[in-house]
């Protein structure tokens, strides 16, 4: 969002959502934006969505089943802490 000169109110305004809320719960990882949210966001940011999903830029580096396998350990690792955010 800074690169992009973007606030957390500008955000909410691109998508139409009620309030600033669930921005911030999606940057500060308690909540993930729906897919069509997630669609919209990239085109916004101008980013890819696999990076918002993983954050991970490590990944672009390596190349073919070495990125795959990191990919899913890095999805696989953020499921995780959801499910024992939720059972918390």
């Amino acid at each position: 969002m800074k690169k992009r000169g973007l606030n957390v109110k500008n955000v909410k305004e691109y998508l139409g959502l009620g309030s600033v809320q669930s921005v911030y719960h999606w940057l500060d990882g308690s909540s993930m934006p729906t897919i069509d949210n997630l669609y919209a966001l990239s085109e916004l940011l101008q980013v890819p969505i696999d990076d918002m999903l993983c954050g991970n830029r490590e990944l672009k580096r390596n190349d073919g089943k070495r990125n795959f396998a990191k990919r899913v350990q890095c999805y696989y690792k953020k499921l995780v802490e959801r499910i024992q955010g939720r059972m918390v």
